[in-house]
């Protein structure tokens, strides 16, 4: 939505919207939930960085950003209530660092199949991965499944310690993404022990037939 906007404001009407948004069912208890994970969110820190091995000097990188600088959102009984007194709106405003990634690096992806998928949060981090690989591949690239780089430990599954195991949970997840998005290029290797990916959008560009 920010990057759609071209800002960093988000503003929501309602409740009612906001549920809408996230397709999550109209009710008191859901916007509730919903509620307390934008509280969680508000409080997540992203760490990243590097390790360089130099001729003189080992270079350690690390950098952090949060995902939001403000989130005001309010509840009313009434959930298809507008506004409070004073034009109180539910504003969500990201972090500029945040802000900045996404609109220098926006990964396209199908918010309606985010929505169909919610209910699998584990078929719902391999789609979120899937479009964000795809859409960096540059050709066929294998991804081994196991390792210290492997997907399981990028889709935080390290609880599947048996690699059977994780290769039927894995395929039924991926039939789940695969029924949003048909068209999705990843399949197992041979041996089972990676996952191909290709270059592709999890959503199609609108094209201007006029």
């Amino acid at each position: 939505m920010a990057v759609r906007q071209q800002s960093a404001r988000i503003t929501f009407n309602s409740a009612a919207e906001m549920l809408d948004t996230f397709g999550i069912q109209q009710g008191g208890s859901q916007y509730c939930r919903l509620v307390a994970s934008f509280q969680r969110i508000f409080g997540a820190t992203i760490f990243f960085g590097t390790d360089t091995q130099r001729d003189r000097a080992a270079v350690v990188h690390r950098a952090r950003f949060n995902f939001m600088t403000e989130a005001r959102i309010w509840y009313s009984r009434d959930l298809e209530q507008a506004l409070l007194p004073g034009d109180c709106q539910n504003v969500i405003v990201l972090s500029e660092e945040f802000y900045r990634e996404i609109s220098s690096h926006p990964i396209p992806t199908d918010l309606e199949a985010a929505k169909a998928l919610s209910a699998s949060p584990a078929a719902l981090d391999l789609f979120t991965w899937l479009s964000y690989r795809c859409f960096t591949a540059r050709g066929r690239e294998r991804v081994p499944l196991f390792g210290e780089f492997g997907l399981v430990s990028q889709l935080g599954s390290a609880d599947y310690a048996r690699p059977r195991k994780f290769r039927e949970k894995l395929d039924a997840w991926l039939k789940l993404v695969r029924a949003m998005w048909p068209e999705c290029p990843a399949q197992f290797d041979q041996d089972g022990m990676a996952m191909i990916v290709d270059r592709s959008l999890a959503v199609h560009p609108t094209i201007n037939t006029q």
